[in-house]
This record gives structure tokens, sequence and C-alpha cells, in this order.
């Protein structure tokens, strides 16, 4: 299914149709992307169409693990995090598939990759966990990493870089 114009979603402020015109596979698909866009410009580190070189930019001079999320400039994806690692700003792909987003996964990963019904969701699962109080059990999260090229970059998101 491809909608070339949104129609009403029920929002004060509906999506810039000039912004927007990517393929949906449903209409199920069409309102997750909606809400996640709603809840993205909320959490005020959505960079909406900032590319990927202006991403790296913003990026350049911030600390390891700062982050944002921005449209995607490939048409088959939404979204993308773009994030400060030790090797430069990696553009990790947000694929967007049934009623789920996750982060493009290297092909060749035999772990499944985790998947979310929100943005926000996927964001939050990789971010560390908060330092524990004393006598608390502590849930250690597993290490996840960026394969680029021949590198194996640990994903740290540990600060999203604000939009406002």
């Amino acid at each position: 299914v491809t909608h070339s114009k949104l129609p009403s979603t029920g929002m004060s402020h509906p999506l810039d149709t000039s912004l927007r015109l990517k393929t949906f596979s449903s209409k199920s698909e069409y309102q997750l992307v909606v809400n996640a866009v709603r809840k993205l410009q909320e959490s005020g580190f959505y960079w909406s169409t900032v590319t990927g070189g202006q991403a790296n930019l913003l990026l350049s001079s911030e600390p390891i693990g700062t982050f944002l999320i921005r449209d995607s400039s490939d048409q088959r994806h939404f979204f993308t995090l773009s994030v400060k690692t030790e090797s430069g700003t990696k553009n990790l792909r947000i694929q967007c598939e049934g009623d789920s987003f996750s982060l493009q996964s290297d092909p060749h990963s035999s772990h499944p990759v985790p998947r979310f019904d929100c943005v926000l969701k996927l964001v939050h699962h990789y971010m560390p966990l908060p330092e524990q109080q004393p006598g608390q059990a502590s849930h250690p999260r597993r290490a996840y990493y960026i394969h680029s090229g021949e590198e194996k970059i640990p994903l740290v998101l540990s600060r999203p870089l604000s939009s406002s």
C-alpha cells in the first residue's frame, strides 16, 4: 500500500506530507509510524530532516554515546539512529516491519534482534541501566555491537542530543 498523502490522523498538527512519501505495508504500519513521529517530536531529540552529513557535524564535538533520531534518507526506512562512537558517527537504520521497530542487524548474526512497538522503547533498551542501589540485585544488559566493515564497535547510547 502506498500513501502519497496522509489522511487525517486526528492529530492537531498533521505531518508534513512533503517529507513523508514512503511506502507502508499496511494501515497498521502507517498508524505505528504516525504514532512514532508524534512521540519522537515530543522527545526532544528527534531531528527530522537532518541528513547523515549534518548529523555527523552535530555529533562530532559530542562525547561518545551521544545520539539523535532523524528521518532516514533511505526510502525503505523511516528513521535512522545517529550515534557518536569511538570510531566516529555511525548511522543505524531503524527497521519497521509489521507492527514493530528494530535496529537493522548484521545479516550473519544468529541472535534475534529485539523488536519494539515504539522507537522510544527501542532507544531505551539500548541505553545503560541506572546505577544500582546497594543491596539491589543487578541485571546487566547484553552488550550490543555495530558491525561496520571489519570493525565491531560497541553500541553505547548514553545521552540524547537535544533538538531544541
